[in-house]
């Protein structure tokens, strides 16, 4: 049932696939060690398909360089766009992922307080 709710089945499709009630779904989605669970599958599942993209990431950059020698000035535009949106976004996440980096280490040596 875990798995079913983890990959955004309702909860009376869990019960179905698991032979057992709504209730009693109901009921173990309100205990902390199923619901970490079901936590735990859904950000396995998110990891393993943000592993595929990332493969394909790199072949996706090499299309919008392409595309900017396009005879097309539409979509050269396009992709110029594409491009730099997408690079002032990615170095928002960066800048922030080093910021919760950095908090999370200050918090574990005891510099929280």
């Amino acid at each position: 049932m875990a798995f079913a709710l983890a990959a955004g089945q309702t909860q009376a499709e869990a019960a179905a696939k698991g032979g057992v009630s709504v209730r009693t779904v109901r009921s173990w989605s309100g205990e902390s060690e199923f619901a970490a669970r079901v936590e735990q599958l859904r950000a396995e599942a998110i990891g393993q398909a943000l592993g595929r993209l990332s493969g394909t990431m790199s072949s996706a950059a090499d299309v919008l360089k392409d595309l900017l020698q396009s005879k097309s000035e539409d979509v050269r535009l396009r992709a110029s766009r594409a491009i730099l949106e997408l690079g002032v976004k990615l170095r928002e996440f960066v800048a922030l992922e080093e910021r919760v980096r950095d908090l999370e280490a200050k918090l574990s040596a005891g510099g929280g307080s």
